[in-house]
């Protein structure tokens, strides 16, 4: 049966588009990995499953320094960043990191430099003056990340690829909301 149109015309991305696609690809996962166990059964997948999950532990310790860098530069953006950032916090913990991500400052402070590689650069990279490019900019990380994983899916056993999926699906859901809070 066919969906009838939206009654008005959207522009830019849906949210419920982008969380469906990310919740899709969680279900595709789960389904196709009955047989594997949560750690990986097949030979090699133990060191695979390891190196995915350390790149995705320091792609959110990079993007939390991100939120740190937005943050000491434009400090009237705690309320909107601040939740977004304890969430890369908690992604990176997740995935087995974040010791430099809870180490460093708070939301409200001076963010610590440790120089790690970054979603979108050296984490020393510029803030844009104006908030809403800052903004921007982050939405354009969150988004990049997030398609990153999505992609990464495919190679990982079933219990980090469910976590993968979740991950990258909160990371459209950040875009979306930096993308409406540089409106």
């Amino acid at each position: 049966m066919p969906y009838p149109p939206p009654p008005r015309s959207l522009t830019g991305p849906r949210r419920r588009t982008l969380l469906a696609s990310a919740a899709g690809a969680a279900l595709l996962v789960g389904c196709s990995s009955g047989s594997e166990d949560s750690d990986g059964g097949t030979s090699g997948s133990p060191s695979v499953a390891e190196r995915a999950r350390a790149r995705a532990a320091g792609d959110s310790e990079g993007l939390v320094e991100r939120y740190d860098a937005v943050l000491a530069a434009h400090p009237v953006l705690a309320e909107l960043l601040g939740p977004l950032r304890a969430a890369a916090v908690r992604h990176a913990e997740a995935f087995g990191g974040g010791r430099k991500a809870s180490d460093s400052a708070s939301p409200s402070g001076s963010p610590a430099s440790s120089g790690s590689p970054s979603p979108s650069g050296s984490p020393s990279a510029a803030v844009p003056l104006d908030e809403r490019a800052a903004l921007a900019e982050l939405a354009a990380t969150e988004r990049a990340l997030a398609d990153r994983r999505a992609k990464a899916l495919l190679d990982v056993p079933g219990e980090l690829a469910r976590l993968l999926a979740s991950v990258a699906a909160a990371g459209a859901a950040h875009a979306y909301l930096l993308n409406e809070g540089a409106k």
